[in-house]
């Protein structure tokens, strides 16, 4: 069965579709992703032997890889968006769950590196939730 998901940066100078089935969806919350994200974690969809097309802006595409490490991403030069990465000598594309404009068919799976974890990350259920900006 083929799997088809689309996705863009937040300008939309990035658009790309992937062809692949997710096998693996992790929130990780290692000190890496908390500075790449500027968040708690980042959240990460893991599509082994998928194809990674690049629709428009592949000129406009960066790429860090964080040195003597696995730790790698790629995002848009214009607004900074991280969009998927195809980790070739690993044979996965790490897809950033939030720049798909598809739905997924898999829920994340666990939260990792939890022992890097924020300080401030705890007990965020009892945190008031609002639908929009709070006034």
């Amino acid at each position: 069965m083929s799997h088809l998901h689309t996705g863009s940066c937040l300008c939309g100078a990035v658009k790309f579709e992937l062809e692949g089935e997710f096998k693996k969806f992790f929130l990780c919350h290692c000190s890496r992703c908390q500075k790449t994200s500027g968040s708690a974690h980042c959240a990460n969809l893991f599509a082994p032997g998928a194809k990674l097309t690049w629709l428009s802006g592949e000129d406009k595409l960066s790429f860090y890889q964080l040195e003597n490490t696995h730790f790698s991403r790629t995002f848009c030069s214009v607004c900074g968006s991280n969009v998927p990465t195809d980790a070739k000598a690993r044979g996965v594309v790490v897809v950033p769950a939030g720049c798909l404009d598809s739905e997924v068919d898999i829920t994340p799976q666990a939260h990792i590196f939890m022992d890097s974890k924020g300080n401030w990350d705890e007990h965020l259920s009892e945190v008031p939730a609002f639908e929009t900006l709070p006034q």
